[in-house]
């Protein structure tokens, strides 16, 4: 599941920086509708829901709560890390509390929730609705300082509160517990051990190195190909 997530963010990016850079139009980013609004929500939603199912499985064989805080704040700096890149490239949509910040924060909150099992399918139902909720509605109270909780509308390049995020992440550490208990799967799969089916899983091993990778990759390969078109979009650094 992670690797068919990791190739569609991957190439969904591509699109995202052909369009960002005015290389080619391709609708991403467009209209917050229609198909290629939907892209994205799946690609978070396999990542969120494998996190959350991984979680309890990797606690089952070897709890130790700190380690998943720390994991949770290592990845929280990284994503101030891209706040502050982002910013210098774009002050006015600079990423306020992107994927990073909020698994960062979902790490560390979820630890809390490592001793529940049928309360995290009620909660992550509940944060699911609300957030929805505020997506259709916007009825819900949000203030600026409360964007990493409830949904607010600003300029942004990427952003993912914990409404709904958290929930569906929530929901992933109940089907961890419920088809995983003590860290053992009690259904039967198929041995597929075999050297194509390590290949195919090896992507899936490695998000956040192939996360944090693809981007430099990514405007590396146009900046090579395009620079005219790339080279305009970064502010010229007094060094």
């Amino acid at each position: 599941m992670r690797t068919i997530a990791i190739m569609m963010m991957v190439g969904y990016h591509t699109l995202y920086l052909l369009e960002y850079f005015g290389i080619r139009y391709t609708g991403v980013p467009g209209p917050y509708r229609g198909f290629w609004w939907w892209i994205p929500i799946v690609i978070v939603s396999l990542f969120t829901l494998t996190a959350g199912i991984s979680l309890p499985i990797t606690y089952s064989r070897s709890p130790k709560t700190p380690s998943f805080i720390l994991r949770g704040l290592k990845i929280l700096g990284l994503g101030m890390g891209i706040t502050v890149i982002t910013w210098v490239i774009n002050p006015y949509g600079y990423v306020r509390f992107g994927i990073l910040h909020f698994f960062g924060l979902a790490f560390v909150l979820a630890t809390f929730f490592l001793r529940f099992h049928y309360v995290n399918l009620i909660a992550g139902a509940a944060l699911m609705a609300a957030g929805i909720y505020q997506i259709q509605t916007w009825n819900l109270p949000s203030p600026p300082w409360l964007l990493w909780l409830i949904p607010h509308r600003f300029a942004t390049m990427d952003y993912w509160p914990l409404l709904p995020w958290f929930g569906v992440f929530l929901v992933g550490m109940f089907v961890g517990q419920t088809f995983y208990p003590q860290g053992k799967r009690i259904f039967v799969i198929p041995d597929l051990n075999n050297p194509a089916v390590s290949a195919l899983t090896l992507l899936g091993r490695h998000p956040l190195v192939i996360y944090l990778a693809q981007w430099p990759v990514l405007i590396g390969i146009l900046l090579v190909l395009f620079p005219g078109n790339v080279l305009p979009h970064f502010p010229r650094l007094p060094f």
